[in-house]
């Protein structure tokens, strides 16, 4: 029996649809690489978002308690320059006793200072430093002015990247703002904080308000001028009062 040679079917795949294949699956291996890809960049700008809304609320909640902390003999003072495109300060807080833990061992603050410091970037670090001695003069103070300058004990950054950061102060008596505090015996009436992290970061204003206190010394003096005097008593600090009694049989004068 002769077979017919056009009759026979050929088994297998071209070279040409092994070629389409292997691009239809790098077509769809890439989509899913993509759509991972896409994912994944959208978790971490989620997650950084976050963190950095964390971060603000941390730190506001931070100066809010201390601002609404404050005592009433309670030394503020605010220092700020100009740097180029934006402002350095310093703001210290003193005669406000703050514990803090640092190398493992509790350590108590007489002074704290949040400042500014500028980095080759050009953003800004926020950071705190702990004083163990006052580093304000005034009164009231152990502050020596010809001494070496007080070196902070630990420093810690609250923030970074922070493109602007600019305080002002609110003045009770004429209502105008200030961007440098230097009142001794007298706190401002709020204090105006502006800034914004990053370079497109959402600029930022937050109020504090120092609640009016009076200060122990002012109020023991108070309590001093409208404490009724108290008589005096022999033996306690009074003039002793001679009476002279005439005595049968005696003549002179009597027994003090």
């Amino acid at each position: 029996m002769i077979r017919n040679p056009h009759a026979q079917r050929h088994s297998g795949f071209t070279l040409i649809e092994v070629m389409m294949a292997l691009v239809i699956m790098a077509a769809i291996t890439g989509m899913v690489f993509g759509i991972a890809s896409s994912s994944l960049n959208m978790g971490q700008t989620i997650i950084k978002s976050q963190a950095e809304e964390m971060e603000k609320h941390a730190f506001f909640e931070f100066l809010e308690r201390r601002f609404a902390s404050l005592p009433g003999n309670a030394r503020l003072d605010l220092i700020s320059e100009e740097s180029g495109r934006v402002y350095l300060s310093d703001l210290t807080l003193q005669n406000v006793p703050m514990n803090f833990t640092w190398g493992g061992s509790d350590q108590l603050a007489k002074a704290v200072q949040i400042s500014t410091v500028q980095r080759r970037s050009g953003y800004l670090d926020i950071v705190l430093r702990y004083y163990e001695e006052e580093i304000l003069e005034g009164s009231g103070s152990n502050f020596d002015a010809n001494a070496e300058p007080e070196e902070p004990y630990a420093e810690i950054v609250l923030l970074r990247n922070v493109a602007y950061f600019e305080w002002r102060a609110l003045d009770s008596t004429d209502m105008e703002w200030y961007y440098n505090w230097d009142q001794q015996g007298r706190l401002p009436l709020q204090l105006e904080l502006q800034m914004a992290i990053g370079a497109e970061g959402e600029a930022i204003r937050h109020v504090f308000w120092l609640p009016p206190k009076l200060s122990p010394e002012v109020v023991m003096r108070q309590l001093g001028a409208n404490q009724p005097a108290v008589p005096a008593t022999p033996g306690q600090g009074g003039r002793d009062i001679r009476i002279d009694v005439e005595t049968p049989g005696n003549t002179q004068g009597g027994d003090r």
